[in-house]
């Protein structure tokens, strides 16, 4: 009974343990000096401050083109100074276009404990890396037809990268996800928290900043404590432009962990805030040089005719919202049971550790824990009731709407004759059977005259047909004709009362 006791105390230990961990969040912190974004993203002299390149890197104010469509191209961006803290998430948007239908070679992301070379062989940077690279490969090297492809491959400084293979023998993660000339700039969120290494991604399908979608998640990921951030990219035979747009850093800290160091010195407040100012200032006084500089911009705003949507362009944008809030609905619940498995399967992980004939009980530490009330699982099992019974409900009326349209789309069929016509169709109808008869009429004394006129019979000299004859018939004609109509469109209309 006491052996039952320690086994059942353990087992609640580890999972309130597995759930503290699961529930809390980090300290999360962003880091400008390892981070580069437009606008002004690159100096007057063409620098990139924190941040320095070379090789065929081109920095801009809007972005950072590591390699251009050109063939043998190589570049890269490397940080300064290595990091001051442990965990980490990067936020990259970047954008990969060509013209050919197949691109090369790729984008590289890096994480090492030293600086990378821009001419190098592995996506424009240095080989037997000691860290991390994130590689975003687009030409299918070893003819497997699995490109573009996504993969990690973790380094000691010993290994030599595998051209041949795509590094398929070193790959520690990836996925298949096409990235190459999106309507929108795609993006990679990368994390390293606790050393579980987890990689998000954007296809650029939307323009929607939360479209992300797991690509992997692996545990026992240990890098380099402290290390420099790196993007690379090269072409060979084929090219494509390899743009990054933007470069986000952000430390994570545990909330258990001592804040003390996350503190900006009172001076160096002092001299932001300052400098903050300078640049608002200098803003505004840019902004009204600029309206005195463009006077007849301030004039086209007053035409407010342009604020305005037309009916089409509202309701393409109600479509429009109507379909993104759906794939937010899809996407948020795929969040939700990617989570729960992930964490189903690390608890059984946790459970599957431990052994029942090796649990000491002067090793278990004091256990605080909170008996559940008979309330509380009376709530949980109402709730549960609740969602089940609108569950019922919710697939008894899509039962009932199926039903419907499965009887209305039968009598369709039976009926083919249930349709809806013109209001105009008799009508029409009637007038084109009134001028075909006109001219059956016509032709009909076209040939009498020729006939007469070829036997040279004698013709009195009056008239073989008066007007007065020539009304009569055609009234009858017409009398007959509005009662034949009338007639089949009463048949007609007691079909469709049938059907």
């Amino acid at each position: 009974m006491a052996a039952e006791v320690r086994w059942l105390a353990c087992l609640i230990f580890v999972l309130q343990c597995v759930y503290n961990v699961l529930t809390s969040e980090p300290h999360r912190k962003f880091e400008y000096k390892y981070s580069f974004k437009p606008p002004y993203l690159a100096q007057k002299d063409g620098s990139v401050p924190f941040w320095e390149y070379g090789g065929n890197t081109i920095a801009s104010s809007d972005n950072v083109r590591i390699a251009p469509s050109l063939r043998s191209q190589k570049g890269a961006i490397w940080t300064k100074k290595p990091t001051d803290f442990v965990w980490w998430e990067i936020d990259l948007m970047f954008r990969i276009s060509g013209r050919g239908r197949i691109g090369a070679d790729g984008l590289a992301f890096w994480y090492t404990a030293a600086q990378g070379n821009a001419n190098g062989t592995v996506f424009g940077s240095s080989d037997e890396w000691n860290g991390l690279g994130v590689f975003f490969d687009s030409f299918d090297n070893d003819n497997k037809h699995n490109n573009p492809y996504i993969m990690a491959i973790v380094n000691d400084g010993t290994k030599t990268f595998d051209h041949t293979n795509d590094g398929g023998s070193q790959i520690l993660a990836g996925c298949l996800k096409d990235f190459r000339n999106k309507p929108f700039a795609t993006r990679a969120k990368i994390q390293y928290y606790q050393n579980t290494l987890s990689l998000y991604f954007h296809g650029g399908m939307t323009n929607n900043d939360n479209d992300y979608e797991i690509c992997f998640q692996k545990e026992n990921v240990y890098l380099p404590q402290f290390g420099y951030f790196g993007i690379s990219a090269a072409t060979g035979g084929l090219a494509d432009d390899h743009d990054a747009l933007h470069f986000l850093t952000t430390s994570l800290r545990p909330l258990t962990q001592s804040a003390t160091d996350q503190h900006i010195p009172s001076q160096e407040e002092v001299k932001f805030n300052q400098e903050f100012q300078e640049y608002q200032k200098k803003h505004e006084q840019q902004k009204e040089e600029y309206r005195k500089e463009h006077p007849e911009e301030e004039r086209d705003r007053e035409n407010f005719e342009e604020w305005f949507e037309t009916d089409d362009q509202r309701e393409l944008r109600q479509i429009f919202a109507g379909q993104s809030q759906i794939s937010e609905t899809l996407r948020a619940m795929s969040e939700k049971v990617d989570g729960i498995v992930a964490r189903q399967e690390r608890t059984l992980g946790f459970i599957s550790q431990i052994q029942p004939g090796n649990i000491k009980a002067e090793n278990l530490p004091a256990i605080s824990m909170d008996s559940i009330q008979r309330k509380e699982v009376d709530v949980i099992l109402n709730t549960q009731n609740s969602i089940l019974n609108t569950a019922y409900e919710i697939k008894s009326f899509i039962t009932d709407v199926h039903s419907k349209t499965n009887s209305i789309l039968n009598n369709q069929a039976k009926g083919p004759t249930a349709q809806v016509q013109p209001l105009n169709y008799d009508y029409q109808s009637f007038i084109a059977e009134m001028r075909d008869g006109l001219n059956m009429l016509k032709q009909d004394v076209s040939q009498v005259n020729k006939r007469l006129a070829n036997d040279n019979s004698n013709c009195p000299t009056s008239n073989c047909l008066t007007t007065t004859i020539f009304l009569l018939l055609l009234v009858v004609q017409m009398v007959v004709m509005l009662g034949y109509n009338m007639y089949r469109g009463n048949k007609e209309a007691q079909a469709k009362k049938f059907y």
